[in-house]
């Protein structure tokens, strides 16, 4: 499941990026307003977690935005008001629910978990090439009926290229997704990354699903 936390307080959007990854979600951040709008309209995702105070625009006019464009991705709310008139607002604005700050994580956990599994029921929770599955609640992957074992980040990588299959996906968007956008991309940890991937699903395969595109990036597609 592809998560946007959008987050102005650094420090609590590590905690919270850091703690779904560990649970094997792929989370993207943006810190303001308008750059987590830009995001949520141009990328899929499947649950958005959004601070109400927020620079540039705040939580509450962001997703009157989205919802007004018909938009129907699950929103949790995050904030430090905890009046009945600034629930009330939250809920109206057009979020799913809302958490008020300090929060436990098991909570947030729990409430991700509840609206994900609301919005699963709207859409197959299955991806899915050639004989390739991945279901993205269970975090199960299977090829040809044998069930493949992933580390957090191969799952983030093969969730990314399902995604985005027969899409060419340069290094720098695969960093920005799977790891941060200060990431540097002068390492060769992508291509380690990939070459892990590719021996779990392709290897002792026929047909071979990663590809790669010479000084571009990598390609999930049936050939």
């Amino acid at each position: 499941m592809h998560i946007l936390v959008i987050e102005d307080e650094k420090k609590v959007a590590r905690l919270i990026q850091k703690g779904l990854e560990e649970e094997q979600y792929s989370v993207d951040v943006a810190h303001d307003g308008e750059r987590g709008l830009s995001m949520s309209e141009n990328q899929e995702y499947d649950l958005l977690i959004v601070d109400v105070m927020l620079p540039k625009m705040n939580g509450l006019e962001l997703v009157r935005v989205i919802r007004n464009h018909k938009r129907k991705t699950p929103i949790l709310m995050l904030t430090a008001k905890a009046t009945t008139e600034d629930k009330v607002a939250g809920l109206d604005s057009g979020a799913d629910d809302y958490l008020t700050k300090p929060f436990a994580f098991e909570e947030l956990l729990a409430r991700v978990r509840s609206l994900l599994r609301r919005g699963a029921q709207q859409k197959s929770t299955i991806l899915a090439i050639a004989d390739l599955e991945l279901d993205t609640v269970t975090h199960k992957a299977r090829r040809g009926g044998r069930t493949i074992e992933l580390t957090a980040k191969e799952y983030a990588l093969l969730d990314y290229f399902l995604q985005n299959k027969d899409r060419v996906l340069t290094r720098s968007a695969i960093s920005e997704h799977i790891w941060d956008y200060n990431f540097d991309t002068g390492t060769n940890i992508i291509d380690v990354y990939i070459n892990h991937l590719r021996n779990k699903v392709d290897n002792n395969f026929d047909k071979k699903l990663i590809h790669t595109v010479r000084g571009v990036g990598y390609v999930m597609k049936e050939e």
